[in-house]
Order: C-alpha cells, then sequence, then structure tokens
C-alpha cells in the first residue's frame, strides 16, 4: 500500500509540475498570441493591413510610443510612474528642430536633447527621492512645466524647414526594417539585458518590491532612483528626435498623450503599477499592441474618440486583473 500511495503520489506531483509549466509557457506566450490573433482579424477585415506600406507605417508609428513606453517601464519596475515623459518628447522634438534648422549638426543635436532628457529625469528623481514628493504629483509638475517651456521656446509655432538628410532618417531601412523601429529593437534589447544582467537592473526591481529592504540590502536608492527617472528622460528625448525627423518639423505639442499610452503598453506588457515586475519585451509587443489599435481604427474608419474608449477600458481591465493576481497571492 505504501508503494501506490508513494507512485500516486510521485504522478500527482508531476502533473502539478507539468501543469505549472504549461501555465508559465501559457502566460508569456498570451501576448504574442494576442498580437497574432489582431493581425489575422485585420487582414480579414482589410487586406491592406499587411501590405508593405501599411506594416511599414506601423513599425514606425510603434518605434515612437515604444521607445517611451520603455522609458517608463523603468520607471514602473521602482513603483514610480513619470508622467513627463510625453512633455519630455515634445520638448526635445521642438530643440531638435530649432537646432537642425540653424545649422547644428545632426551628432551635436542629439547629444543637445540627450542633456534636456537627462536633466528632466534627474530633476524628477530629487523631487521622488530628496523632496520626497509622490511620483504622480512631482512628474505631473514636470510634466506642466516642460510644457510651459516648450511653449515658450517655440512661440508655439511648428518648427519647419529641416535638412532633407535629416528627413531622411526616418524614410531608410534596415535589412528591410525601418530605421526607427530597428533602433527601438536595439533599444529594447539593451535595456531587456540591463534590467536582468546587472547590478542596476537588480536594484530597480528591489526598489520596487520594498524600498527599505532595499536600502538594508546595501542598494544606493538615490542613485538608483535617479538612474531610473535619468534614463527615462534620455529615452523619452530619443524618440522626441525620431519623431522630428519622421514628422520633418518640431511641433510644441508632441508628445501629448504619450504618457498614457506608454503605461497602457508597459502594463499590458506585464509591468505592475505595485512595483517589481515588467518586462522590455513584453512592452515591446504592448506598444505593438497599442499602435495596433490605433492603425486598424484608421483603416476601418472607426472615430478616434471611440478607439480612445477602448484604450481606457483596456488599460482599466488589465489593471483590474493586475490588482486581482495581487490580491490571490
Amino acid at each position: 500500500m505504501e508503494k501506490t500511495s508513494t507512485t500516486v503520489g510521485v504522478k500527482s506531483y508531476s502533473e502539478k509540475k507539468g501543469t505549472l509549466k504549461w501555465n508559465a509557457w501559457l502566460s508569456k506566450a498570451s501576448l504574442p498570441l494576442v498580437l497574432l490573433a489582431m493581425w489575422v482579424v485585420m487582414f480579414f477585415l482589410n487586406p491592406n493591413f499587411l501590405s508593405v506600406d501599411n506594416l511599414s507605417n506601423l513599425g514606425r508609428q510603434t518605434a515612437i510610443i515604444g521607445i517611451v513606453a520603455i522609458a517608463q517601464t523603468l520607471v514602473i519596475i521602482t513603483k514610480g510612474i513619470d508622467l513627463s515623459v510625453g512633455a519630455t518628447l515634445g520638448i526635445s522634438s521642438v530643440i531638435s528642430a530649432q537646432l537642425l534648422v540653424s545649422g547644428t549638426s545632426v551628432w551635436v543635436t542629439i547629444l543637445a536633447i540627450i542633456l534636456v532628457g537627462l536633466m528632466i529625469g534627474v530633476l524628477n528623481g530629487m523631487l521622488v527621492y530628496d523632496a520626497k514628493i509622490t511620483p504622480f504629483i512631482a512628474t505631473l509638475g514636470t510634466m506642466t512645466i516642460v510644457r510651459g517651456a516648450t511653449l515658450l521656446t517655440s512661440d508655439g509655432r511648428i518648427i519647419s524647414g529641416l535638412p532633407s538628410e535629416v528627413t531622411k532618417i526616418a524614410e531608410l531601412s534596415i535589412l528591410g526594417i525601418p530605421s526607427l523601429l530597428f533602433i527601438l529593437l536595439i533599444i529594447a534589447v539593451l535595456g531587456a539585458l540591463m534590467i536582468r544582467y546587472t547590478v542596476f537592473g537588480r536594484n530597480l526591481f528591489s526598489i520596487g518590491s520594498s524600498e527599505e529592504s532595499a536600502r538594508l540590502s546595501g542598494v544606493n536608492v538615490r542613485i538608483t532612483t535617479y538612474g531610473a527617472y535619468g534614463i527615462a528622460g534620455v529615452l523619452s528625448a530619443i524618440a522626441g528626435f525620431l519623431l522630428t525627423t519622421r514628422l520633418a518639423s518640431g511641433i510644441p505639442t508632441a508628445g501629448e498623450g504619450y504618457e498614457l499610452d506608454a503605461i497602457a503598453s508597459a502594463v499590458i506588457g506585464g509591468a505592475s503599477l505595485f512595483g517589481a515586475q515588467g518586462s522590455i519585451i513584453g512592452t515591446v509587443i504592448g506598444s505593438f499592441i497599442m499602435s495596433t489599435l490605433r492603425n486598424a481604427g484608421n483603416l476601418l474608419g472607426i472615430q478616434p474618440f471611440w478607439l480612445q474608449i477602448a484604450i481606457g477600458v483596456l488599460l482599466l481591465a488589465v489593471v483590474f486583473f493586475d490588482q486581482l493576481q495581487k490580491r490571490r497571492s
């Protein structure tokens, strides 16, 4: 009888282990499967969806929001939020256009907007860590200040007349992949390696899990917080430059609403607003899902107001299930 009982116990354990592996695989594969299903449905509704031109356009759209979403993900992992990413993108777009129109070289322009993004990001880090202001309020204030500075810098006017060699950056393809999407993939790979294999990446998760525990474990919470918001600012600035090359102009209102799309992409991709959870690759897929929704709406002639409502409902649903999962665990 003991032998039979042991055999049953081993079998039960093996079955349970197999079920856990299957659930883990299904959890990882669910996002790509959802995206694939969306593309298949769109192909049947409008075959032009899978045309080379539309897919290239989709890739360029995703590249901008994807980079901003990666920036948002790094902050969310620390249990923070950055509402200034869209404003940072906007001011970077305007400054990039102004510098390029004045004859400044591309590389000097990129360096300048990286410094702008870094300063905004570090300011956010100081407000959150040193001033002890809630991330939502701190970055909301920064967003408002930067938006005002953008309008002052540009006088509220669109900056046009960029050199043709600059605007060609967005039109290029590398190995058949739009250059902007290629840049997103490079940033995504570097970001994924950073949060998984570096001390800084592990520290982000430690702070998101428990800031006090991280401090007692020897983590430099100040530097890590500055780093998270600083990198977010830099990535948002780079996205602003890329948007300028795509639109061939600097638009003062560029990036409005991007902070919400970035949060939605990160949360859909597996990031938790409770902190200590997030995936760069998941965020990229989440960005594709968001861009596909907007692209599909345009192809099907759906009013953008309905799309905005659908995206809001989707975000609420994902956050609700995230909270439900946290309560169960």
